[in-house]
């Protein structure tokens, strides 16, 4: 499978592995794609699983809706369960970085019965990033408030300066070219939906429910834009095995930094619900 389809939007997505192994979902983050994830997927698949790695809402040249309120928790969450469908199977894994730890957590507690395990990278549960909110996330988290402005994020964020903040010390501009160029300025309006959607995102029924799945979070101590605060509240929020994993000394950037590492510990989620 290659790509697959929702309400006449076309995803592309990487499938690898043997076809009859416990399928893995990697959910990018932003500004980034499929991708990131090209550093963790040989070790999950030598392991025996089939990895799908879509481009996601945005991301894909053929699923790029106008509007922000294209882009809510619900549309997002629908488009990964459409990829489910797509594979064949009743149950993933599902893994997630940054934004795509968001749809990860929103996916689990919307359709639990659709998730094996949960390792969520970067993001914490959303309610323990509103609890860090007052205790020092807020001002790591100025940016998605600047994302709120029309037209200007979409001409700074190109420009050496915008791809030099945004790898900060985990990536290099070059790096950061890599994602971003291939957006052009309609994919890079529509990753940036994603944040302008988050004020109805919030107001959605069912948001930000509890974990009820075997989960493990992961977080590196040298993510400048999520702090220790969400890190570690986030799992009076998951009412099933946890795990809190920190990766000492890294940014941001997990999966490009740490590919080995950040797949061992899916594949630790993964075999424990196995054994």
């Amino acid at each position: 499978m290659d790509s697959f389809s929702r309400q006449g939007l076309v995803f592309d997505v990487t499938d690898s592995g043997p076809a009859d192994g416990e399928v893995v979902v990697l959910l990018h983050g932003f500004p980034q794609n499929r991708h990131e994830w090209t550093g963790v997927t040989p070790q999950l698949t030598a392991a025996g699983c089939r990895v799908l790695a879509p481009d996601q809402r945005g991301y894909s040249p053929g699923a790029r809706p106008a509007g922000r309120r294209a882009y809510v928790q619900s549309e997002l969450v629908a488009d990964v369960v459409a990829l489910i469908d797509a594979a064949g199977v009743e149950k993933v894994h599902v893994v997630g970085h940054d934004w795509g730890a968001l749809v990860a957590w929103a996916l689990t507690s919307r359709h639990p019965e659709r998730v094996r395990t949960l390792t969520a990278v970067s993001v914490p549960h959303p309610k323990a990033f509103a609890y860090a909110m007052p205790r020092g996330q807020a001002l790591k988290s100025w940016y998605m408030a600047a994302f709120q402005l029309p037209a200007v994020p979409e001409r700074f964020l190109p420009t050496p300066r915008g791809l030099a903040l945004l790898g900060g010390k985990g990536l290099t501009t070059e790096q950061m070219k890599a994602y971003v160029e291939p957006l052009g300025r309609d994919g890079l309006t529509g990753a940036l939906n994603w944040y302008r959607a988050l004020p109805w995102s919030q107001r959605e029924k069912g948001y930000a429910r509890r974990s009820t799945v075997p989960t493990t979070y992961v977080w590196s101590d040298g993510d400048v834009a999520l702090g220790r605060a969400g890190a570690e509240a986030t799992e009076r929020f998951v009412d099933a095995p946890y795990r809190f994993a920190v990766l000492p000394g890294l940014s941001h950037w997990i999966p490009d930094e740490a590919p080995d590492a950040l797949a061992e510990l899916i594949l630790d989620r993964i075999t424990a619900v196995a054994e």
